[in-house]
């Protein structure tokens, strides 16, 4: 089994340089291809020399690389938030947002809105929408005081419906800020302020390092929880610890983002299937390759029609559902 084999320090590292180094050949691909073009060697002057075109430096800093940044913590923590929870529920169609929390992140987000709101006030209202469905699905999703898969997907589907119709309603309320919601709907970069970095990024930095340091704890938990138990694992701790932290960086991320789907769940299993089922693995990579697909996604998404920019969740969707499509031809590598 793979929780019983070594890790192979070694390929491990070099296979995460590598990565990184891929993410980091796409962040430069996208700090120089936009409405305005900007040169490499203007990139470089901008980056390390002290006279450089005020304008490129400011397209650099207050524009492409924030959002580069926001891509990166976005798109990293949705797909490591992925291979978490279908680990967790050792079920291949888990993912982000299935438990409901984004539901709850958007009626708080078009609530705000409806109210009238600052930015400030979205993100506010966002982030207790996501934290007051995580509680409802956490106590719904419990049985026997420990929780259950099935109960737990199935409730946070059902707590996303109430709360998807109750955001639909009041978009039938709302006027000038319509356009807003439905960006936030489908999920975009553009509204997320740089200012916000300052705990975005930390934030999900933080939360995946955690999860990677406990990745071969899903490993045993992939045998099965009566065999988990029996070696020794806090089954019950590690869900609910796992549950709760996950769910606060998907609160954080919907607060900036909204809703970007296809990310959380197409990126586990392209990793998987490239990697094999070895989460000491599949996590750090989810991390890196949804990083840098979401930041792919976004260069696409405000360079294909400039100067209108597209919902960067409209371009992950119409990517990632044929790949998923093709994914359902092939046999999941998940267990």
């Amino acid at each position: 089994m793979e929780s019983i084999k070594r890790l192979n320090v070694p390929k491990f590292v070099l296979m995460n340089l590598l990565l990184a180094l891929f993410l980091l050949l796409v962040s430069v691909i996208a700090l120089v291809v936009g409405p305005t073009s900007v040169g490499l060697g203007d990139l470089y002057s901008a980056l390390f020399s002290s006279q450089n075109d005020s304008i490129v430096s400011q397209i650099i800093f207050d524009i492409r690389l924030p959002r580069i940044l926001f891509a990166i913590a976005v798109g990293g923590g949705l797909s490591i938030a992925g291979a978490v929870f279908q680990a967790m529920l050792m079920n291949p169609l888990a993912e982000p947002y299935i438990l409901g929390i984004s539901s709850g992140g958007t009626f708080g987000a078009v609530l705000s809105f409806l109210l009238g709101l600052s930015f400030i006030g979205t993100q506010v209202f966002a982030f207790g929408g996501s934290i007051l469905v995580m509680l409802l699905v956490f106590v719904l999703g419990k049985k026997f005081g420990e929780l259950e898969p099935n109960r737990l997907l199935l409730s946070g589907v059902m707590i996303g419906a109430f709360f998807s119709a109750g955001i639909l309603l009041m978009m039938t309320l709302l006027n000038d800020s319509l356009r807003t919601a439905v960006f936030w709907l489908i999920g975009n970069l553009s509204l997320a302020e740089k200012d916000n970095l300052v705990f975005v990024l930390p934030l999900t930095l933080i939360v995946v390092l955690i999860l990677i340091l406990l990745s071969n704890k899903f490993n045993i938990l992939s045998m099965g929880s009566d065999t988990a138990k029996q070696l020794g694992l806090e089954v019950s701790r590690l869900k609910n610890f796992t549950y709760i932290l996950v769910s606060l960086m998907i609160g954080t991320i919907v607060s900036v983002s909204g809703i970007i789907g296809f990310v959380g769940l197409l990126i586990p299993h392209i990793c998987r299937m490239i990697f094999g089922t070895d989460n000491r693995i599949v996590f750090p990579a989810s991390f890196f390759i949804g990083a840098a697909y979401l930041t792919f996604a976004d260069t696409i998404a405000r360079t294909i029609a400039a100067p209108v920019e597209l919902p960067v969740g409209a371009i992950t969707a119409l990517i990632g559902a044929p790949v998923f499509i093709y994914l359902l031809r092939k046999k999941f590598n998940f267990s």
